[in-house]
């Protein structure tokens, strides 16, 4: 893939095709097909991040070849969500991943050095909240994010999320991930100055519904900057979280 793309800049920098012809052929780079997928190579110059692999639903030989589709063509960090342990030991006979159960992800390679604009915090209402905002938080870190985890600071005892203020307040996107009623993502959209991004979790008694009144509640938070993901949604919130940290300015 590598190959190609500079292939393309040659033919720009001598005048064979124009910029604009650039630009296309570098956004129509080719997906590789293994029958049950189509593993698409170019994601990252497209979108700024490779394809990830979404573990549930499928087997450890199809994770395992389209980790090897995406290492041959030069992908050095590749993520696995939604990974069963079961499927992690298959896929660690053949690859050098490293596995994070409460997270249910795989990684394999290194995780890169931090190159974003600033610091996303992870916080969570609870403990029993920390599987969704690990899976959070490693996605960020995956993406080259530094993360700072505020795990257990619920509005039930709101003096533990006030005792860290200097982490809210320097932030430069915050995940609010909270199950029950899902009060802390209002809460921390009215003190943060960044932007907020909330996760209901399926945490909760009967009156939850597996997680729908922590999502309507953060639906219909009158804090301003916040945005909702959908629930347990951890990846989706750590993906954009990391988009937001990595913005800049466009030239006009």
């Amino acid at each position: 893939m590598n190959q190609e793309i500079r292939n393309t800049l040659e033919q720009l920098k001598n005048g064979e095709i124009s910029v604009d012809e650039a630009m296309l052929s570098i956004k129509k780079q080719p997906f590789e097909e293994l029958g049950y997928a189509k593993v698409d190579l170019h994601r990252e110059v497209r979108q700024g991040a490779a394809e990830v692999i979404y573990g549930a639903g499928k087997t450890g030989e199809q994770i395992i070849g389209i980790a090897e589709s995406m290492r041959r063509h030069g992908q050095k960090t590749i993520l696995i969500t939604r990974l069963e342990e079961e499927k992690a030991r298959k896929v660690q006979e053949k690859l050098p991943m490293r596995y994070e159960a409460c997270a249910r992800i795989g990684i394999v390679g290194e995780i890169p050095r931090p190159d974003g604009l600033g610091r996303i915090v992870v916080a969570t209402g609870g403990t029993s909240d920390i599987p969704v905002a690990e899976e959070a938080a490693l996605t960020c870190e995956v993406h080259g994010n530094e993360v700072v985890r505020l795990y257990d600071v619920g509005v039930a005892g709101l003096h533990r999320l006030l005792s860290h203020m200097d982490e809210i307040m320097s932030a430069s996107v915050i995940i609010a991930i909270a199950g029950m009623e899902g009060a802390l993502a209002s809460v921390i959209g009215g003190l943060a100055d960044c932007p907020v991004i909330a996760v209901p979790t399926s945490v909760g008694y009967g009156a939850s519904f597996q997680g729908l009144s922590a999502l309507l509640s953060m639906l219909n938070s009158c804090a301003s900057g916040v945005s909702v993901v959908n629930i347990d949604n951890g990846f989706g919130a750590g993906y954009l979280a990391g988009m937001i940290n990595h913005m800049q300015p466009r030239e006009t």
